[in-house]
């Protein structure tokens, strides 16, 4: 994308892991390059239609000053995450913050760190077959969207389908969403359990009964295999209740393991189904 570069913006704050650090303070430089789109800016001369980097760098400058961390490292992710929320138009952020001064008994030139952070696009399935199940997924996409650090973009209709793996129980209402966060896969995790767990689900009967079912499907070309998760999620290549939703609100996005497109996915399964 394009560009927007601040560069080695002077601020004195207070971070640092020894008490003179956080008592008398020390000069910081920022350095902020902003990834965007500066064509619709310039096609029309017009800074409503760019991010006005001014602005930025008093965010930048408020951030680093208004907080006091303990590593530089966290005043990076304070920074970046701060000018991501505020700025629309700002797709992903490299930031460096550079220590000068920093309490080390040898001659130096720059202690820093630098961060790359952005905005990641990511697809989740959604289900419930226990209570109210349109009420319930309806509330948990609400709490989605209530979340600063996720940005719901689409959501599919809900579609009644039969339970997968057995057990017999009650049919599903399931759907998708597509969603941008700025968390790491391990923390939308964290993030979908602790919304299950705001609507009752337990972890009982594998492919038992839920109030509220909320999986990564997808995380951008995310391709990983954990203990706690697995992205893209496993067999979704082989689930109707997946697919259909998934090539509603997303038909032409692949999956990152075979290239396919959730549309020539969910073709294939249906034509298997009918075989």
């Amino acid at each position: 994308m394009d560009q927007i570069e601040i560069r080695d913006l002077e601020v004195y704050a207070y971070h640092g892991v020894f008490p003179e650090e956080k008592e008398k303070g020390q000069l910081f430089y920022v350095t902020a390059v902003l990834h965007t789109d500066l064509h619709p800016a310039g096609a029309a001369d017009d800074l409503t239609l760019s991010t006005h980097y001014g602005e930025v760098a008093l965010t930048l400058k408020n951030a680093m000053e208004s907080w006091s961390f303990d590593l530089i490292e966290a005043a990076a992710e304070h920074c970046a995450r701060e000018v991501l929320l505020a700025y629309p138009l700002v797709r992903s952020i490299d930031l460096k913050v550079s220590k000068p001064h920093a309490p080390i008994p040898a001659p130096f030139s720059d202690v820093s760190v630098t961060i790359h952070r952005g905005w990641r696009q990511a697809f989740l399935g959604l289900g419930s077959n226990m209570g109210d199940s349109e009420a319930i997924l309806k509330g948990s996409v609400e709490a989605l969207s209530a979340d600063p650090l996720i940005r719901v973009v689409k959501i599919s209709d809900w579609i009644v389908t039969k339970p997968y793996g057995g057990v017999e129980q009650d049919d599903f209402l399931n759907g998708a969403a597509q969603i941008e966060t700025l968390y790491t896969p391990q923390e939308l995790l964290q993030r979908l359990h602790a919304i299950e767990a705001d609507y009752g689900r337990t972890r009982e009967i594998h492919w038992g009964p839920r109030t509220l079912d909320m999986d990564i499907l997808l995380f951008e070309n995310v391709i990983m295999d954990t203990e706690a998760l697995t992205i893209p999620h496993r067999d979704m290549c082989n689930r109707d209740f997946v697919l259909r939703p998934m090539a509603q609100i997303a038909p032409y996005v692949r999956h990152p393991g075979n290239q396919r497109t959730m549309e020539e996915l969910l073709s294939q399964v249906v034509q298997s189904t009918a075989e």
